[in-house]
């Protein structure tokens, strides 16, 4: 049975507690039938994520803010473009046959599921932050996909966006395999400004809606 803190994260990012919702350590306590410590435990650690934060009474679910979204992309972008650039001087053979495995299987993938779209896109990610070699920028980008899992929808399905970024992702993986770092960094910070400018324009929506 999954802990206070996974149970806690997932609620979160599904949208069961609201941006802003007051996260009471007796009243979770009771929810999931623990004490409170490890409701206390699980709060740190959220905090941690970036997906709670302490308030004037304590702690609450993390507010979303365009300002926040240009945030995290602006260092997103930067160490996106700073992985795929170490992936195409460091991979080995096996980082490649990882990546173009993780790029089939995104393709093999129905537009019409956000949840598996987002998951797949997130594992072709996964595997070029991982032949970086590079475990502090593996670290800082997997904790800036915290952040992003507030924003649940995902930049995929927009229109005509699956096809463009399995387009990207192809155009980055063969400068990788050409072992040009240079073309690889910024195809793949270009790749990471379209996903930037397309968050900005849901979560306008999302605002007006």
């Amino acid at each position: 049975m999954p802990d206070a803190y996974e149970r806690l994260r997932a609620e979160i990012v599904e949208g069961e507690f609201a941006p802003g919702t007051a996260l009471v350590e007796v009243s979770l306590a009771e929810r999931y039938g623990t004490s409170r410590t490890p409701i206390r435990e699980a709060l740190r650690r959220l905090e941690q994520d970036g997906l709670v934060e302490r308030g004037s009474r304590g702690m609450c679910v993390r507010t979303r803010s365009p300002e926040e979204i240009l945030e995290i992309y602006e260092v997103r972008i930067t160490l996106e473009a700073t992985a795929s650039g170490a992936a195409a001087q460091r991979r080995t053979e096996l980082d490649l046959m990882r990546i173009k495995a993780a790029q089939s299987a995104m393709a093999r993938v129905s537009p019409s599921d956000p949840h598996a779209m987002a998951a797949a896109n997130r594992n072709v990610h996964e595997t070029i932050w991982a032949a970086s070699h590079n475990g502090t920028i593996v670290d800082l980008l997997t904790r800036l996909n915290n952040h992003l899992t507030r924003y649940p929808a995902t930049t995929l399905s927009s229109a005509g966006r699956w096809d463009e970024a399995l387009a990207e992702h192809e155009a980055i993986i063969a400068a990788i395999e050409a072992r040009d770092h240079v073309r690889a960094a910024e195809l793949a910070g270009a790749h990471m400004e379209t996903a930037r400018n397309l968050r900005l324009e849901i979560y306008s929506k999302e605002i007006v809606g």
